[in-house]
């Protein structure tokens, strides 16, 4: 039987955790489902903190003044993510001094990414960034340090460092932004599969096996 192709958008941002697990979940759905779908994977921007300082905050405070978590509660979140990450083959790192960053233009590189190599090349950039941040503990608001990152997943970074001086660019990236929270969301990650069918969070492998599944068949219906 001929592989249903499927789309599948990912509305995420590059120091979500969730966002890694989110991935790691729909990667092993993607293994379980096998040849029966060609899925072609696009990354779409989403900022947690736009209104981050330069410099970012540390995650301790970050979490107490955003979402009133005690250092207790935060620990145990981290040790949960931890945990969950190790079984989906992701290892967080988190050190005590690691910050919370704007991602504006870590969103920048990852739209031009798709745009100029294609969906490959985005999600090899996209999961760079990821363990650039949670793995590295990397300033991913920095320059240089995200053009060192552009490289490493194989791009151009003088291309890189174009884009991030283009203002055409920066208006193209702020609308993709603003055209999320206009359809709604409000967290993510958020997975849009063939276009339509929208997973909010970062969901179980199985769940999104049937959610693959049930979007399969009705295309093929």
């Amino acid at each position: 039987m001929t592989a249903h192709k499927l789309k599948i958008d990912i509305v995420s941002d590059v120091v979500c955790p969730w966002c890694i697990i989110g991935y790691k979940q729909l990667e092993k759905a993607l293994d379980m489902v096998g040849d029966d779908v060609e899925a072609e994977i696009t990354w779409h921007p989403f900022e947690l903190n736009p209104t981050m300082v330069p410099e970012g905050e540390a995650i301790s405070e970050h979490v107490a003044r955003k979402y009133g978590a005690t250092p207790q509660q935060s620990a145990s979140n981290r040790q949960r993510l931890t945990d969950l990450g190790d079984k989906l083959g992701f290892g967080f790192h988190y050190g005590p001094d690691m910050r919370i960053y704007n991602t504006f233009k870590a969103h920048q590189l990852l739209t031009w990414a798709g745009d100029a190599y294609g969906s490959a090349a985005q999600t090899r950039l996209k999961l760079a960034l990821f363990s650039a941040y949670f793995q590295a503990n990397r300033d991913v608001s920095d320059e240089e340090v995200l053009l060192s990152i552009v490289a490493e997943a194989g791009l151009d970074a003088d291309e890189g460092r174009a884009v991030l001086n283009d203002p055409d660019n920066e208006a193209e990236v702020r609308a993709h932004l603003d055209h999320w929270i206009e359809q709604g969301i409000s967290g993510v990650p958020a997975i849009i599969f063939d276009g339509k069918y929208l997973v909010p969070g970062a969901q179980e492998a199985e769940t999104f096996v049937n959610v693959i599944r049930k979007v399969r068949e009705k295309a093929l219906a």
